[in-house]
C-alpha cells in the first residue's frame, strides 16, 4: 500500500483545509517545492497535489507551483483540482505529471474521462469526494445527488487507474478515517481505491490494512503528517509490511 503525502495549493502556498473549507486554511509552507524535497528525502514514492483554487474556479491556477514541485523532485506525483479538458489534461502530462486526477469532469463529463484513459492508459484516476454518501464536486462547494458506489460503477470497465474516495466529513478534521466506507466501495468494484480523508496516526493505518480489502492500494495523508502526528517512517515501514 502505499502512501501519499498531500501537498494542496492554495495562492501559491501549502495549506490544510478542514472539509474543503477554503476559509479554514492552515498554512504549512510557502514553498511547497521545499515541502515537495522534504518528503522525497523522508522516503515516499509519490505525491498528491491539489490545485484548491483550481477545483473552485473550474480552472489550473496554482500551475507555477506544480511545475516548481516537478522542477524539484523526482518522485511521480498524482495531480487534481479544476483539470476539465483533454487539452488540460495532455498539458499536465507533458509537463511531467505522472497521473492526472479527475473530480467534477467525472460527474459532470464522464465521456471525457473515458476518452482520456484511452489515449493515455493507466494516468487517469477518478477523485469521488463523498458527503453523506453522496458526490460532492466543484471544491466540494456542491453536492449531487449521485451516490459515490453509483458514479464508481460507471468507470468499471474504462480503464481508470485508480479512485481516489474522501469521506468529506473526514478531511482535515483529525477524527479518523471512514474505513467501513472505504472498504465497501473497494470491494463494490474492480478499480484500485486510494483512501482520502480522516488519517490521525498509525491506528488508522492498521485498521486500514485491516479492513479486508484488497483493492484498497493506497491511502493519502496531509495533516497527521505535518503535525507530526503521523511518522513518516513508522508508516512507510507499516504499509510495506505484509498484510
Amino acid at each position: 500500500m502505499i502512501l501519499f503525502p498531500a501537498i494542496d495549493l492554495k495562492d501559491g502556498q501549502c495549506v490544510r483545509l478542514v472539509q474543503g473549507d477554503m476559509d479554514r486554511a492552515t498554512v504549512f509552507s510557502d514553498t511547497p517545492a521545499q515541502q515537495a524535497k522534504v518528503f522525497e528525502t523522508q522516503g515516499f514514492e509519490w505525491l498528491h497535489l491539489v490545485d484548491l483554487n483550481g477545483a473552485f474556479e473550474g480552472k489550473p491556477v496554482n500551475g507555477a507551483a506544480v511545475e516548481d514541485i516537478l522542477k524539484t523532485v523526482s518522485l511521480p506525483a498524482q495531480l487534481g483540482g479544476g483539470i476539465r479538458s483533454l487539452a488540460q489534461i495532455e498539458a499536465w502530462l507533458d509537463k511531467g505529471i505522472a497521473r492526472v486526477i479527475l473530480g467534477t469532469a467525472a460527474l459532470r463529463d464522464p465521456d471525457l474521462v473515458k476518452e482520456a484513459c484511452k489515449k493515455w492508459p493507466g494516468k487517469i484516476a477518478v477523485g469521488i469526494d463523498a458527503k453523506d454518501g453522496f458526490v460532492a464536486v466543484e471544491g466540494w462547494a456542491e453536492v449531487s445527488d449521485i451516490q459515490a458506489l453509483d458514479l464508481a460503477k460507471q468507470f468499471e470497465d474504462a480503464g481508470v487507474a485508480a479512485i481516489i474516495y474522501t469521506d468529506i466529513a473526514r478531511d482535515g478534521a483529525m477524527q479518523g478515517m471512514n474505513v467501513d466506507g472505504t472498504a465497501d466501495l473497494a470491494n463494490s468494484v474492480g478499480i484500485p481505491i486510494i483512501a482520502s480523508g480522516g488519517v490521525t496516526n498509525l491506528d488508522d493505518l492498521h485498521a486500514l490494512k485491516a479492513a479486508k480489502a484488497p483493492g484498497i492500494v493506497g491511502v493519502i495523508s496531509g495533516r497527521a503528517i505535518y503535525d507530526g502526528r503521523l511518522d513518516p517512517a513508522e508508516a512507510l515501514a507499516l504499509l510495506k509490511e505484509a498484510a
